[in-house]
């Protein structure tokens, strides 16, 4: 009857907070924990152990999954779920814990210590009588830890600290896990003094960053929850725990300097790295001096080391990514006892509790993107670029109040080839990655063009999955400095210094290409300023073509345009602009379709290799292959034709019509642009078009007059002076003006009296 009376007692007492607690984390997990186990029997909870230790957790999915914990393997134990018991002969936990007051469930959970002290100190009385308390109750194996001379006090004055210290652990009334909430402050029985609560996503529930390893075991005058650590009492502020504290005075100093400190000592809930003096003393000189001598930069290194949250140690069963005040993140993980910041172990000293946060003691400095030097970013992908920019006198060339941007390549892409070269020639290629405005990521923008220190305008593509410039596309990883950006690049830039038709005409690979250019007309849309992607069939794919082959071709001007125009598609695609695996798909000037895509970091067009891809012309780009390309949906209607055509393509299968014709392609398709320029003829300026002379007018009214030219570079300067013979001298030139990005905008006004 009496186990009957039990059991339906804490039933009655225990379903109700049960059911309110199934949306708070430390429920949820127990929830999970009591899913995995359900194998074996009911109320059985599956636990992880961290081996070689005595450390259980009620365990995440991620831990579960992984079989660790903090790194470290962890194996699974099944034990009865809080509240619950064994019974003999039968499976699982089928009987309720019995229900006794505060102090005789201080035995039920195994908290035998703090039991015997509560009866030492005499204060078992109050924790059998009558109330409503909460005891966060410290388990055996705190004691053992808890400081040998803290514990001699304790247990050298009973009456006076030990009941004191045991108060500390109480609170007023019931609060069982569901109502303690993150971030909340308790008001604990000795004198007033608080009690951080943190309750985090993974359902570690901690007081003043001792975890709660056992919760909810409910009392007929209150909870007892069980903890890993003894509590002490926390008074100051990290901002008066930083001022009296020795080891850190290098940090207090840069934390008075960057107007830092006074920030934590108000209310919050921070936590603090705190590089200790060694830390500091690690760091090279001049860095130090530079960062403290920047306020902007001393206030960001300061800040990086600062969460807005409290992120107590035994908390972290895992790495993840905490925001600083300084606005970046940083790493915070664990590797067995110890915790790692950046995938470093580097923590000291962990949980020195204040009342607004608590304190781990590193011994690294951590120094933010934003305050260092703009050649201070690279990581171990880059030392060959940064190494090279020492080398050759280009770092310290960079001004620190200077705005720069870096194009960074990564170490493979120097090959020995290059690292060979003559250093000016080295030298060129480095100014050539090199932008004198500070440009980021979200600021560049397709078609922008970007001047180097070296002289070079670099224009920027922007695709659906990656950013290139010139020939070399984005990689993870751009970051921001002090005074400038860098960005990660595959490769290394080649700046086009040709045009398309400069580029066939000087590569003998592509003469029968280019004479059949040539045939169509076609000569002008290669040479003229644009935006083209050519694919151009090296003479390899052109075997067996005869002169007369050639002559049938080139008679059928239709039909030549039709072929050639298929190589052609108006925009500038980068092969390793492409997402790789997927098809592309390109309207071509013909009209068809190309179908492109890479693979294993080969572009594939219409599922030819192309044998070099990427190369840059002023206009646009190249990709070469070694066949003619034919729209496999186009016929043709010519016996001839079809004869030449099946010589040089025997990938796919042409479609043969009779009669049918190619469609005419007139050249509407690009428009030329006229190239302006200011030419000086006897100390006067002129503006001069790079076309044949179209209209030679004079406008004459009765005070002014106005010459128009339109001349090519062709025509000779004599005739030029010839129709300025009777022209007034120039009153006013307007200066050139360049935008940010972008080329020279040369306006020259000349004015007549």
């Amino acid at each position: 009857m009496k186990i009957f009376f039990l059991f339906t007692f804490s039933t009655f007492f225990w379903s109700p907070f049960e059911q309110a607690a199934a949306s708070v984390h430390y429920d949820k997990i127990l929830t999970h924990s009591r899913i995995r186990a359900r194998d074996q029997g009911q109320n059985v909870c599956a636990l992880q152990q961290v081996m070689g230790t005595k450390k259980k957790y009620f365990s995440t999915c991620r831990n579960w999954y992984q079989g660790a914990i903090c790194g470290k393997k962890a194996t699974v134990l099944y034990e009865c779920c809080p509240g619950y018991m064994k019974m003999d002969g039968m499976r699982g936990c089928p009987a309720v814990a019995p229900i006794d007051h505060v102090y005789g469930t201080l035995g039920i959970v195994g908290a035998t210590s703090t039991q015997h002290y509560s009866d030492i100190s005499k204060l078992r009385g109050e924790l059998e009588g009558r109330g409503s308390f909460t005891f966060f109750a410290p388990s055996s194996e705190a004691w053992e830890q808890l400081n040998s001379e803290i514990h001699r006090n304790l247990i050298d004055n009973v009456n006076i600290e030990l009941y004191s210290a045991l108060h500390h652990h109480m609170v007023n009334k019931r609060m069982l896990t569901k109502d303690l909430k993150n971030g909340m402050t308790l008001v604990s029985m000795y004198n007033d003094q608080k009690l951080l609560i943190n309750h985090y996503p993974n359902g570690v529930v901690t007081v003043n960053c001792a975890r709660v390893i056992y919760g909810n075991q409910i009392a007929t005058n209150g909870v007892v929850h069980v903890i890993d650590r003894v509590l002490t009492a926390v008074g100051n502020t990290i901002q008066d725990f930083i001022e009296v504290e020795d080891d850190l005075s290098s940090l207090r100093a840069a934390a008075i300097t960057s107007d830092v400190l006074d920030i934590l000592g108000k209310p919050g809930h921070y936590t603090l790295f705190a590089p200790t003096n060694e830390a500091f003393e690690r760091l090279p000189r001049g860095l130090l001096e530079r960062i403290m001598g920047d306020k902007v930069a001393s206030e960001a290194l300061v800040k990086f080391h600062i969460l807005n949250t409290l992120q107590c140690s035994e908390a972290i069963t895992g790495g993840a990514a905490y925001e600083t005040l300084e606005g970046n993140t940083v790493e915070v993980g664990c590797d067995g006892e110890s915790l790692t910041v950046n995938g470093v172990k580097m923590v000291k000293r962990k949980d020195i509790v204040t009342s607004n946060g608590v304190i781990h003691l590193i011994d690294e400095v951590l120094i933010p993107d934003s305050a260092k030097q703009v050649t201070e970013l690279g990581g171990a992908q880059q030392t060959t670029f940064t190494d090279l920019m020492i080398q050759l006198g280009l770092a310290s060339s960079l001004r620190p109040e200077g705005q720069y941007t870096l194009l960074v390549p990564l170490n493979g892409a120097f090959s020995d080839d290059t690292l060979r070269m003559d250093q000016r020639r080295l030298k060129t290629i480095l100014q050539n990655h090199i932008i004198n405005v500070k440009v980021g990521l979200n600021e560049l923008y397709n078609g922008q063009e970007l001047e180097t220190i070296g002289g070079k305008l670099l224009r920027v593509f922007l695709y659906r999955t990656a950013v290139c410039i010139e020939n070399s596309c984005m990689v993870r990883g751009s970051k921001e400095g002090r005074n400038g950006f860098i960005h990660i690049l595959r490769q290394i830039i080649n700046p086009a210094e040709k045009t398309l038709h400069e580029m066939l005409r000087n590569d003998k690979r592509f003469s029968v290409f280019l004479s059949l250019v040539k045939a169509a007309d076609l000569d002008d849309v290669l040479s003229q300023p644009g935006k083209w992607t050519l694919f151009v069939p090296t003479n390899d794919a052109f075997k067996g073509l005869t002169d007369d082959d050639k002559d049938i071709l080139i008679r059928d001007k239709n039909a030549l345009r039709n072929i050639l125009l298929y190589h052609l598609t108006q925009g500038v695609f980068i092969g390793s602009g492409f997402e790789p695996g997927v098809t592309n798909i390109l309207k071509t000037i013909q009209g068809g379709k190309l179908y492109l895509k890479t693979v294993n970091d080969t572009l594939l067009i219409n599922e030819l290799k192309s044998r070099e891809s990427d190369l840059m012309a002023t206009n646009g780009v190249i990709h070469v292959i070694d066949k003619l390309l034919y729209p496999a949906d186009l016929p043709v209607g010519n016996d001839q034709l079809l004869t030449i055509l099946k010589k040089l393509i025997k990938y796919i299968q042409i479609k043969f019509v009779r009669g049918s014709a190619f469609k005419e392609i007139p050249l509407t398709f690009y428009k030329p642009i006229i190239k302006t320029y200011t030419k000086i003829i006897d100390g006067r300026p002129v503006e001069v078009t790079e076309k044949k002379v179209t209209e030679e007018r004079i406008i004459q009214g009765p005070e002014i007059k106005y010459t128009r030219i339109t001349a090519g570079g062709s025509d000779n300067e004599e005739k030029l002076k010839k129709l300025l013979e009777d022209e007034a001298p120039v009153r006013k030139e307007q200066p050139t003006r360049r935008t940010q990005g972008g080329t020279a905008r040369r306006r020259t006004r000349l004015a007549y009296p």
